[in-house]
Formats: structure tokens, C-alpha cells, sequence
């Protein structure tokens, strides 16, 4: 017999018995969905771990000045001032891997502009910040050399803080107010959205140092060049751990100290988004090694059923052999019947699926990615499994004795 009719003759007794073919695809549409779903999201976090990264500038090390210890207590990160530009510029010139170090101080304010006023963080920087941290502006310009000298009363604002001060309407050469102190807007920084804990990575405004430390930050008991951290860029990330010895090494060296508690903390940014995405990437793992079993449920559901219609159907067995049909043509027909179940069920899973992480990337705020190549992979799984767990029933069927079948009651 022909594979189109051996397809068509499936195809038809799935029909016959449409509700209990619907149930028997119920555990391969569940994992299936279940499979593409878990794999989608893992997909999804993993792209945002990538451009949390690439926002960050590729390998970045953030120094930060650690709170001096008191009764028994330590302040917190970046309280203490015991950073200073020449630390930065120190690492530039005497670590060769290092790309740039940029000098930041931060501040909270209350800007306002005619009757809008918002809370964004402030920030202290030079331009080596946009290399830094990959920062690009969407319009306007950096900051001059002699903006950055002078303490100028000039900002470059976020996008977040574009849209609820101005709206619609063109910041540039725009004055705004800082706490008390009247700035003109010289530039918008390119949108990056939200990093990996879910913090506006937009809401910020960045100005010259001194104009933060002298006007904003009120920095005056510490040295007049005091920050509170460094963002350190390093250009090939196999030197991140010796850029990190050579660093603590010399800054211990310029603070002078030789003790276990360095008054300074070096965190690898790129580090710890990594290990937050590879405890994500493990946990979606396990995830879809569950939902896994389910597809498994569902092949031996698709074994009984079939076993259960190689019963009902063994006059029908027999009459097809004594009209001429070889025991491979009953082994196909029921291969086949099982294959269909399974792929069918496979594509109303993956559909199912799209309709799933969709809702949840418009509703939820998840990101989830499907890939065609786990689509591939899910709908050959299944395909698979109805070979797999359906020969042993149509082998059983292609066995029947002719005349013992049309005998069957």
C-alpha cells in the first residue's frame, strides 16, 4: 500500500475517534508547550544578560571607596572618600590591559523644569564615562574641557528623564534646576532600558565632577579631587583577573595600606550578571527536564491507545490481510497513526507555546525568545516518541493471524 494512503487511511481512523485523539495528544501538546515555554524564557534571560553586559561596557570593574568602620559597624560602600581621580588615572597609565577609567560621583536631587520636577540620580563624570559604560547620545554633545575644568553648569540627561520633564519637546539648550543650581541641558543619552534587577538604567542625569561635588554632592571634607567610584574598562576579558591583582595592588600601594581590610572594593560587574544568568540558565534547565516527563506521559498514553484501538480494530486487522495487505502495510498504518498523534500534538503544543510567551512578553514584562531550532527539535522529539512507543503496538497488530482476526469478536 502507498505512503499517501496509508497516511490518508490514519488520518481517518484519528477522526473516527476524535475526542479520545484529542486526549491522547494531551500529554505531548502539554510537553511540548511546556519544553518550548521553559527554553524560550532561558533564551530570553539570556539575551538580556547579554546586553545588561554590553550596556555595561564589556569587562567592567566597579571600585568603590568602603565605609570606614566604627564601633564596630562599616558605613556603607562609597560613604567614605578614599578614591581620588589620580586613582584613576593611575590605573590608565600603569595597567596596560586597561582601556579606560572613569571617575563617577552620585547624588540624589530634585531637578525641575517649569512646573515638572522629577528625582533622577545624578551622576559626576568625565567623558571617559561613555566609553566606560558604552553610553552613546542620542542628540547633543560631551562635555567641554573647559565645562569639565570650571565646575560648568551643564548636563546630560537620560532618556527617562527626556520624557517626564519634556515630553515630546527638545531638551537642548534648555535650562533646569538641580536642587538650586541652574544647568542647561547639552545632551540625551541613547536609551538602554531596564538592567537584570529591574532598576531604570535611563533615570539619570550626568554632569562635570566638580559641579556635582561642589554644588550637588557637597563633598568638602575630603580631598578636593575626592570620588566615590571608579568604572574600570578592560580590553580583553582573559586579563580580567590579573587587571583585578595589579589594581587592588596598586591601589593599596597609593592608600598605603597593608592590611586584610583595604579601604577600597573592586566588584566585576560582568561577573556577577554571568553568574546570576548561569544560576537562571540551571534552574531553566531543571524546569525542562520536567516538563520533559510530561512528553514521556504523553508516548506511553499514545502506547496504550493504542494497544486499546489494535483490540477494536482486529476484524478490520484481518479483513485488510485476507484482501491482499502484508503485515508491513498494517505495521506502517499503525506507525504512522501513532506519528500523527504525536506531531500533531507537537505542532498544537508549539502553538500553544507562541500564544503562552507572547501573553507573558506583553503582560508580564518577560522576555522570551523561541528558537527555530528548539521548534526543530520539539517537533522531532515528538515524532519520535509516536515511532518509539507505537511500534510495539503496531508490530502487534502486523502479527495477527488472518483467520484468528476475522474470527475476533
Amino acid at each position: 500500500m502507498k505512503w499517501w494512503m496509508l497516511c490518508k487511511v490514519a488520518w481517518v481512523a484519528l477522526q473516527v475517534n476524535l475526542m479520545r485523539s484529542i486526549l491522547t495528544m494531551l500529554g505531548i501538546i502539554i510537553g511540548v508547550a511546556a519544553v518550548i515555554i521553559m527554553l524560550a524564557l532561558g533564551a530570553g534571560a539570556q539575551h538580556e544578560v547579554d546586553q545588561q553586559i554590553k550596556n555595561l561596557g564589556g569587562n567592567v570593574f566597579v571600585v568603590f571607596a568602603r565605609g570606614r568602620a566604627s564601633s564596630g559597624a562599616r558605613g556603607a560602600s562609597g560613604s567614605v572618600q578614599t578614591l581620588t581621580e589620580m586613582d584613576a588615572e593611575a590605573i590608565e597609565q600603569q595597567i596596560p590591559q586597561v582601556s579606560v577609567a572613569a571617575p563617577t560621583i552620585w547624588a540624589n536631587a530634585q531637578v525641575i523644569y517649569g512646573n515638572m520636577n522629577w528625582a533622577p540620580s545624578v551622576r559626576g563624570v568625565d567623558n571617559r564615562i561613555f566609553p566606560a559604560q558604552n553610553w552613546q547620545l542620542a542628540h547633543g554633545r560631551e562635555f567641554s574641557a573647559a565645562e569639565l575644568n570650571s565646575a560648568g553648569r551643564v548636563a546630560i540627561i537620560g532618556a527617562t528623564v527626556q520624557r517626564e520633564l519634556f515630553g515630546a519637546s527638545d531638551p537642548i539648550g534648555q535650562t533646569i534646576r538641580v536642587d538650586r543650581t541652574p544647568v542647561t541641558v547639552i545632551g540625551v543619552l541613547d536609551a538602554k532600558g531596564q538592567n537584570t534587577q529591574g532598576n531604570d538604567q535611563d533615570d539619570l542625569i550626568f554632569m562635570p565632577l566638580d559641579t556635582v561635588r561642589k554644588r550637588i554632592a557637597g563633598m568638602t571634607l575630603a580631598s578636593p579631587r575626592a570620588v566615590r567610584s571608579l568604572i574600570v574598562q578592560v580590553a580583553d576579558e582573559r586579563d580580567m583577573a590579573l587587571v583585578e591583582q595589579e589594581m587592588e595592588a596598586l591601589l593599596r600601594q597609593r592608600m598605603r595600606t597593608t592590611g586584610t581590610d583595604a579601604p577600597f572594593q573592586i566588584r566585576n560587574l560582568s561577573e556577577m550578571v554571568e553568574t546570576r544568568a548561569r544560576t537562571m540558565q540551571i534552574f531553566n534547565g531543571l524546569l525542562a527536564a520536567v516538563a520533559s516527563v510530561s512528553l514521556l506521559v504523553g508516548g506511553i498514553g499514545i502506547m496504550n491507545i493504542m494497544l486499546v484501538s489494535v483490540t477494536e480494530r482486529t476484524r478490520e486487522i484481518g479483513l485488510r490481510m485476507a484482501v491482499g495487505a502484508e503485515p508491513a502495510d498494517i505495521l506502517r498504518q499503525f506507525l504512522i497513526e501513532a506519528m500523527l498523534l504525536c506531531s500533531l500534538g507537537g505542532l498544537l503544543g508549539l502553538s500553544i507555546a507562541v500564544l503562552v510567551t507572547r501573553s507573558l512578553e506583553k503582560f508580564a514584562g518577560f522576555t522570551a525568545i523561541i528558537q527555530p531550532e528548539v521548534v526543530l527539535l520539539s517537533i522531532g522529539f515528538s515524532a519520535m516518541i509516536g515511532i518509539f512507543f507505537g511500534y510495539y503496538p503496531a508490530r502487534k497488530a502486523s502479527k495477527l493471524q488472518p483467520i484468528d482476526a476475522l474470527r475476533h469478536e
